[in-house]
């Protein structure tokens, strides 16, 4: 039985990222669980892309992210089932902020969105896998 699920997102896939929320919903309905809601923003910071991007550009990058994920969230389950979700914004690799966010609210349960592999993925691994490989609690895989 979970007491916390969190459920990854990417915010620039909202239709495919819907059936996550709901099926992760679901589950956290089936438990009486909390549901937390994570999207990821990449970190520049430390790339030569970082060089060109301003701590206000950041700041202002991680607001929008936020308010997406609010949009995603509201359209995908309903204001009112969105109201009792928390909502989070990492900055970083999306796998590495997934774990630790999980670890931090003290998951049960992970619920992320897998796309079918590219050829690339086979060879790189992609943030889905690294989550279920890394990962010290459950994680539930929805396939898009």
């Amino acid at each position: 039985m979970s007491k916390s699920i969190l459920c990854a997102v990417d915010i620039n896939r909202p239709e495919e990222e819907k059936e996550v929320l709901i099926t992760a919903a679901k589950l956290a309905k089936m438990d009486g669980a909390q549901l937390d809601v994570i999207t990821v923003v990449p970190d520049y910071g430390n790339s030569v892309v970082g060089a060109y991007f301003q701590d206000h550009e950041v700041e202002g990058a991680k607001a929008k992210a936020g308010e997406l994920l609010k949009d995603l969230t509201t359209v995908a389950l309903g204001d009112q089932q969105n109201a009792d979700i928390r909502h989070v914004v990492a900055m970083g690799t999306v796998y590495e902020e997934v774990l630790r966010a999980a670890k931090l609210g003290s998951s049960d349960l992970i619920v992320i969105g897998a796309h079918s592999p590219d050829f690339k993925d086979y060879l790189l691994g992609p943030n889905a896998a690294r989550v279920v490989r890394h990962s010290a609690c459950s994680v539930y895989v929805v396939r898009h």
